[in-house]
């Protein structure tokens, strides 16, 4: 316990964390805030279809393709100077992006905030792991950490609402430039400098290979979501699993790997990992049909449909600052399983939603589902991070946010699949036979085109196909619901097994629950000391 209480964090690094959820909160809102401003945009800008979705796109894919080699590079040359460099680079790109005159000057402007913002959140989290060394005040730290992601997710559309009341499209980039100043002047002042100092060169190669590999499989996934047919998504799936293969053995024989495959043998950090990559999907699946749910089904504008999912947004953040706590009293692993049964629980209750009268039970179970999933999440983040050796927690915090990210990816496009499926079967069965046969192929593409074709004929006519469109996409979101509750049972399970007894082993150790005094964290033999002075 002495040894613990020698650990504990200062002023200096709680200061520093708030630093650290700058961008993290800024990174999180890039994601959404420009759901608002498209057709503002695309009225300024006139970009084809295909030029808006790259628009929209590319950001996010290059945050997850660029997260293990960043998380890596952060490992070799400083976690600190990485975060720096990518601050100034987000702050300059978000500029750029204001001003763009081109569809393409966006896109590429887009591209370079997806970049930077790879190098920012593994950098981010690795330094946690560093300046919070005491395992409980750690966990309270990445529980700030995620509230500033899960926060800056739910503001995006309302902060770029706010703005485009009174200025133009680009001025949702603008909040990037101040935020990446400030955190430049305050970093080096408040954040230790942390590297492993044996570290070779990066392997140039293998960064190529796993930028396509997840590239490839996230674009895969995102084209079934969209509803593409053909070969064109299979190939890119199967694309990135044979380069995945080749990056693994590659990773095999090389001295000094791009990602540590040893990361895997501990049990602790597979467990974290998993369980991110399957919450992630579950929780995805259900929230790509929420917020359809609220503007097509109870025809809310995008603004106020979001002002409605905030207060299932703050129950995130209440989980996530609750669970730390709640393991000073249970074990990591009841906590872990217990908030996993309470996403359950809440989708399982959403299993049951009407058409008509739904906003009630939406509100309630996706508020229990929040609370109790943003809790495991938190919990098994500090757990993969924890579970790494310090000098490789760059990369531990670059995979366990790319397991999130292809978890964002499966749970939209498989989900987002299975529920499209039966919302074409009930809508052929329900919609009224007098639907012209065009209209009827629009309708039953997406709850969107139903929406949209209705508007064009006659009032009995409309009013049968909306209700019926209407009824039909419930139903699939009904469906996944289930689903996604069934893979949370399942897990929660498989949680509360495997991570029943904690590992003690030399090469195993994970941070004990808060109070426990028979571990110590792991050494820092192979890390460059803090570098404590100001402005170093």
């Amino acid at each position: 316990m002495a040894a613990q209480e020698s650990q504990r964090a200062g002023r200096r690094e709680w200061w520093g964390l708030a630093a650290l959820a700058l961008p993290t909160l800024l990174v999180a809102m890039d994601l959404t805030v420009l759901h608002l401003a498209v057709p503002a945009l695309s009225e300024a800008l006139k970009p084809s279809s295909s030029e808006l979705l790259w628009i929209t796109d590319i950001y996010g894919f290059l945050i997850a393709g660029f997260l293990i080699t960043m998380g890596s590079l952060g490992d070799r040359i400083g976690r600190r100077r990485l975060l720096l460099i990518g601050a100034f680079g987000f702050g300059v790109a978000s500029l750029l992006a204001s001003f763009s005159t081109t569809p393409e000057m966006l896109i590429l402007t887009r591209a370079l905030l997806g970049v930077a913002g790879a190098t920012l959140m593994p950098s981010t989290l690795a330094l946690i792991r560093s300046m919070f060394q005491n395992p409980a005040q750690r966990g309270m730290a990445i529980g700030v950490w995620m509230t500033s992601f899960v926060t800056g997710t739910a503001i995006g559309p309302l902060v770029g609402g706010a703005l485009l009341e009174s200025y133009w499209w680009g001025s949702v980039f603008l909040l990037g430039v101040p935020v990446m100043v400030l955190l430049l002047i305050i970093g080096p002042m408040l954040l230790p400098e942390v590297a492993d100092p044996v570290a070779g060169r990066p392997d140039l190669l293998s960064a190529l290979v796993s930028l396509v590999t997840i590239l490839a499989v996230v674009f895969g996934f995102k084209q079934f979501a969209e509803g593409a047919s053909g070969l064109l998504p299979w190939a890119c799936i199967a694309l990135g699993a044979g380069l995945g293969w080749l990056f693994v053995r590659r990773q095999r024989t090389l001295p000094d790997p791009l990602l540590d495959l040893a990361l895997f043998t501990r049990r602790t950090f597979g467990v974290a990992v998993a369980m991110q990559t399957l919450a992630v999907f579950a929780m995805a699946g259900v929230q790509f049909f929420a917020g359809q749910y609220l503007q097509l089904v109870l025809d809310m504008s995008p603004l106020r449909a979001g002002l409605w999912s905030l207060p299932w947004t703050l129950m995130g953040v209440t989980g996530a600052m609750l669970a730390p706590l709640a393991v000073r009293r249970l074990s990591r692993s009841a906590v872990m399983a217990g908030g996993l049964a309470l996403g359950a629980v809440g989708f399982g209750t959403l299993a049951g939603i009407g058409s008509a009268t739904g906003l009630t039970l939406l509100l309630v179970s996706m508020v229990i589902a929040s609370l109790g999933i943003s809790g495991a999440m938190t919990l098994s983040t500090d757990l993969a991070v924890g579970a790494a050796p310090e000098e490789r927690a760059g990369s531990a915090s670059a995979i366990s946010e790319t397991g999130s990210e292809l978890g964002l990816a499966l749970g939209i496009a498989v989900l987002g699949s299975i529920g499209g499926v039966v919302y074409r079967q009930e809508l052929s069965g329900s919609a009224p036979v007098t639907t012209p046969p065009e209209s009827m192929e629009v309708a039953t593409g997406t709850l969107g085109g139903a929406v949209s074709v209705a508007a064009e004929l006659p009032g009995e006519l409309r009013d049968g196909l909306l209700a019926a469109a209407r009824e039909a996409f419930t139903t699939g979101m009904a469906v996944t619901s289930a689903i996604s509750s069934a893979v949370l049972v399942t897990l929660a399970i498989a949680v509360g097994i495997l991570l029943r007894r904690e590992h003690r082993d030399s090469d195993d150790r994970v941070s004990p629950p808060a109070g426990a005094d028979h571990e110590s964290v792991p050494p820092r033999d192979n890390v460059s000391a803090r570098d404590d002075t100001v402005g170093a």
